[in-house]
């Protein structure tokens, strides 16, 4: 696919069917994965560890929902290698702008140090990357997101692939057929991300 062809009503199909787009490494196409295994944070198995529960006892930082969309999404993007393109700023942000893409945003002094963004569909929510510009505000960004989803009463938190970061917070794998099943049972549940 064409980068100036992707748009919101894409995404939430791909999604629906338990796909994502990248670009490939010439950023000219876009391609769609669909990986086995694939990789989610369980809402009641999130690891907090003694560092992330001190961090998040020192309460310096106020955290933010939905009002630094774009910001989240292009500091996410400044890396060596990202797939954060211009066109994906573009329809993930119209998707923000239709109610299904989110970001949490942790500030500090006025400052948005960390932040996660991703998608809802149903009870389901797909994250798609994180930042922080001081140490640990990703994870505590993170941390964050799942803490709404589970007030929220979403029921499943996607995360593509497992890394050995999204590992140490309580990541795990599954097949595809075994996640394909609990993706049908979130996109029939309706809880609202936003209020």
């Amino acid at each position: 696919m064409n980068p100036a062809d992707l748009n919101g009503e894409i995404l939430l199909l791909a999604y629906a069917q338990g796909c994502f787009p990248m670009p490939d490494s010439s950023g000219e196409k876009i391609d769609w994965y669909r990986p086995d295994p694939r990789a989610i944070i369980p809402l009641d198995g999130f690891h907090v560890s003694r560092s992330l529960s001190k961090i998040l006892r020192r309460s310096d930082f106020e955290v933010r929902v939905n009002t630094a969309f774009t910001q989240v999404m292009t500091e996410c993007g400044k890396r060596e290698e990202t797939w954060i393109t211009d066109a994906f700023i573009r329809a993930y942000g119209e998707l923000h702008t239709l109610g299904f893409a989110h970001s949490l945003e942790i500030f500090r002094k006025e400052r948005c140090v960390g932040g996660v963004y991703g998608v809802s569909l149903g009870g389901a929510f797909f994250a798609e990357s994180m930042f922080h510009s001081e140490d640990n505000m990703s994870k505590v960004a993170l941390k964050a997101l799942v803490d709404r989803l589970r007030e929220k009463k979403f029921s499943l938190l996607e995360c593509q692939f497992l890394t050995p970061h999204l590992e140490s917070l309580g990541a795990i794998e599954m097949s595809d057929s075994e996640y394909m099943k609990r993706l049908a049972e979130a996109l029939s549940e309706n809880p609202d991300f936003s209020n």
